[in-house]
Order: structure tokens, then sequence, then C-alpha cells
């Protein structure tokens, strides 16, 4: 095991709305290092999105991403043989990684239309509270609902 933590990487705000948010994700649609197409993608679908709502499409990403973040997981821990599966709140970064990757997902499950529509889809679905990603963080809920019996056994 290690001895101390790796310290975070700081993450630089994208150049366009100067948001973290906005970056990460662009950083997520990332495939073979090409990020100045990762970049086109977001910056696509935030101009979808801006001219469907007509509202700032940082905050209806941020609506979004905050809808899809789960509160509570259930975790694998092992006692005496047996694997429960506890439940355990979300640390507000790995809820914000949980979030982008399930959005992002769900987007590529979609289907026809170009990846940028795609994803301003289900980035407006979230924000409205429905789509898939907020399908899985039901199901993840539930999950951990449903053994909360063993919510004594912490990690």
């Amino acid at each position: 095991m290690r001895r101390t933590k790796p310290e975070k990487r700081r993450i630089d705000p994208d150049v366009r709305y100067n948001s973290r948010n906005v970056q990460v994700v662009i950083n997520n649609v990332l495939k073979k290092g090409k990020k100045s197409v990762a970049a086109g993608i977001v910056y696509d679908a935030l101009d979808i999105i801006q001219d469907t709502t007509k509202k700032e499409p940082v905050e209806v990403l941020d609506t979004a991403l905050k809808n899809i973040g789960p509160v509570m997981e259930v975790r694998p821990r092992r006692v005496g043989g047996a694997t429960y599966q506890v439940p355990m709140e979300v640390d507000p970064e790995r809820r914000l990684t949980l979030a982008i990757r399930w959005m992002l997902d769900a987007t590529r499950a979609r289907g026809g239309k170009s990846f940028a529509e795609k994803l301003a889809g289900e980035i407006m679905d979230a924000a409205n509270e429905q789509g898939a990603s907020i399908r899985k963080r039901e199901e993840t809920h539930k999950m951990a609902e449903a053994n909360r019996a063993f919510s004594h056994f912490r990690v």
C-alpha cells in the first residue's frame, strides 16, 4: 500500500466559459489524445443547449451534473468470509467523476445523430431530472437503500 496519497492535479478552467466543469467534461470526452476535437464537440453541445433552452449553457451543465451525482453508493466490505455491500456517502470529487462518467456513457448509448447533439440532449435531460444517467443514479440509490441493514460495517 502507498505511504502517502498522491497530490491532486489542479485542472485549469476552459478558455471559452472559464469553467472547471466544462474542462473536466472535455478531458473525459477526449479520445486518442485529440483534445481540440473533444473541445469542439463539447462547445458544439453547449451551443446547442444555448439555442434550445435560451439559458446559460454552463448553468445547465452544472445543474445536470448536480442532478446526476449520487449521494450514496455501495462499497464491498469483507467480514468473516462474507462480502457485504455497505452503503457509504460519496465524496464530492467522486460524485462529480461518477456524474460525468455516467453522463458520457448514456450519451454514447444514445442512437443516431452527432455526438455533440447526443451530449446536448443528455445534458438537457439530466437538468430536467430525466434520461439514462438519472436512472443510473436512482439505481445506485436504490441499491444503497436496499443494503441499509449493513451500514454498521463502515469501510
